[in-house]
């Protein structure tokens, strides 16, 4: 039924229970699992090892720091997989719109369900403009699944 999962990941618990839950249905489906994480401002300061609600300084990380970030964030994700008993077969840092970039991705290596967490470290802007699920809802051409 799922041959590729992507999971769309940001640090937040909701993202891990996320990749959990891609990991079981991977297990019933032999699924491939690729994680994809895009940054956003107001979660790199997560990534690079702060604690929930800090707030970035006024000045934003360079590229190499939001990569490394990036990697550490993919790193973790695939060490749930293996905890779970899956293999990651992809993991990429994409850049820019979250919900564009996860359901471009999934659509170019033809997944048949996109998981992500429900409410992950976006902004209380996110509330008004809508949230990275919410968008990967409207715009997926393929099965998506939220995470609480």
């Amino acid at each position: 039924m799922f041959s590729k999962i992507v999971v769309g990941i940001d640090g937040s618990e909701t993202s891990e229970n996320a990749v959990k839950l891609a990991c079981d249905l991977a297990q019933k489906y032999s699924s491939e699992i690729h994680l994809l994480h895009v940054p956003q401002p107001q979660t790199v300061a997560f990534a690079m090892g702060a604690v929930a609600g800090y707030h970035t300084a006024t000045t934003m990380p360079d590229h190499d720091e939001v990569e490394k970030a990036g990697e550490k964030l993919l790193k973790r994700g695939a060490e749930i997989g293996k905890k779970m008993g899956q293999d990651v077969h992809h993991a990429h840092v994409l850049h820019g719109d979250p919900g564009h970039e996860i359901t471009a991705y999934a659509e170019k290596c033809g997944a048949d369900l996109i998981v992500s967490g429900r409410r992950g470290l976006g902004s209380v802007g996110a509330l008004i403009h809508g949230s990275t699920s919410l968008s990967i809802s409207h715009l997926a051409k393929c099965a998506c699944l939220s995470v609480v």
